[in-house]
């Protein structure tokens, strides 16, 4: 039986992205949403122009934007089986979707991560900020908490059941780092695939900034010991 797969994309002024990675998604995909993160160029109109659903929460953080995402899908009528995540900067590679699904789909996999890999990724598409944090942050989750985690890819997917059994509550800069370190206290089955990633289209939010890339530290290394205490 086919599964309902439907993407959540959280979006903060990208409107010269947006619809390049909506016109990339498979068609296997049921639903697009778009969630405008307080965004004030035509991110919204873009995304409305290529199909998308589009969805404006107006407290900014990443966290708040998929939170908002998942709010919708509760009030649908049509439940997804599985939820997949990514940017709406055009860093990922929406077409790779399927390698992400199909562990869940065949193997019943709770969730997958899309491993930014060093051989598939454009040169300069990481900050070496991003990198170390990645190192850290899976290295404490190694261990502190047995896990196998490489990356903190947004690129990723999970069955709709298990996202709401996780209770995610971060509202910026720690939603993906939450979402594995709880995937890791309850037991769920994950996998990693390698993925593609780019240079992204105009200037990270996080990244890209010197208080962006201290406050996603933060968060991460708050969560990692707060997890660590339980």
């Amino acid at each position: 039986m086919p599964k309902v797969i439907k993407v959540i994309i959280p979006a903060y002024n990208e409107a010269d992205s947006i619809g390049k990675v909506i016109k990339d998604i498979p068609e296997m995909v049921e639903e697009i949403i778009v969630v405008s993160n307080a965004s004030t160029d035509a991110t919204e109109i873009n995304a409305r122009k290529a199909g998308a659903t589009v969805l404006v929460e107006s407290r900014k953080g990443y966290g708040y934007a998929c939170l908002r995402g998942m709010e919708y899908l509760s009030k649908g009528d049509n439940s997804p089986d599985i939820v997949v995540f990514l940017d709406g900067d055009y860093s990922d590679y929406p077409e790779e979707l399927g390698k992400l699904v199909t562990p869940i789909i065949r193997a019943n996999i709770d969730m997958v991560i899309g491993a930014r890999v060093k051989e598939l990724r454009e040169k300069g598409s990481m900050t070496a900020p991003q990198i170390f944090g990645n190192w850290l942050a899976t290295s404490l989750m190694r261990l502190l908490f047995n896990g196998r985690f490489t990356d903190l890819g947004p690129f990723r997917a999970i069955k709709y059941p298990k996202l709401l059994q996780l209770g995610m509550e971060d509202k910026t800069y720690g939603w993906t780092i939450e979402m594995q370190l709880k995937a890791l206290k309850q037991d769920l089955s994950y996998i990693e695939v390698p993925v593609h990633y780019r240079n992204r289209i105009g200037t990270s939010k996080v990244s890209g900034t010197l208080k962006g890339a201290f406050m996603a530290g933060v968060k991460i290394l708050g969560w990692i010991f707060k997890y660590s205490y339980k």
